[in-house]
């Protein structure tokens, strides 16, 4: 599989997850809350758009060994997906309040000072990028394994 078909395939997992992920917010966070609503439609959407482009790209998957074509494109989705996560929190004002008022809720925080903030701050958002990465990692790699298996390869 060739590079440029990486990125085909993570381009194309990330255009249809945003379209799930999209009705199925819509759908979800109203009917169960915003946190579990937004977390389960991007749970669900990573996995099917996994599946979609592994059926979809089965034959290129299949060129080499199916386990390091889908390990190279789950790898490049984590990447992407870790970026994307680092700057929406950056982007997005209220993520710092949504930090702290966690905190606050967690830990007696009346004697922390700035760096103390800084630092708890900087640990919560890199264990939010981690959790992300694994999650995209393991529902990928699961989707495109799967939706590759769906598909036989032609017989010339």
């Amino acid at each position: 599989m060739k590079f440029g078909d990486v990125i085909l395939a993570v381009a194309s997992i990330d255009v249809i997850d945003a379209m799930i992920w999209f009705v199925l917010g819509a759908a979800l966070i109203p009917s169960i809350g915003s946190y579990w609503g937004i977390n389960s439609a991007g749970i669900i959407s990573m996995l099917i758009a996994a599946l979609v482009v592994g059926y979809v790209l089965a034959g290129k998957i299949q060129e080499e060994s199916r386990i390091k074509a889908v390990g190279k494109i789950s790898v490049l989705s984590a990447w992407v997906v870790a970026f994307y996560v680092m700057i929406s929190a950056a982007a997005n004002p209220y993520y710092k309040d949504w930090i702290d008022e966690t905190l606050k809720s967690m830990y007696a925080t009346s004697a922390w000072t700035k760096t103390d903030w800084y630092v708890y701050g900087q640990l919560a958002l890199m264990t939010y990028v981690v959790l992300n990465v694994v999650l995209v990692l393991v529902l990928t790699f699961i989707g495109l394994y799967a939706g590759s298996m769906l598909r036989k390869p032609k017989k010339s």
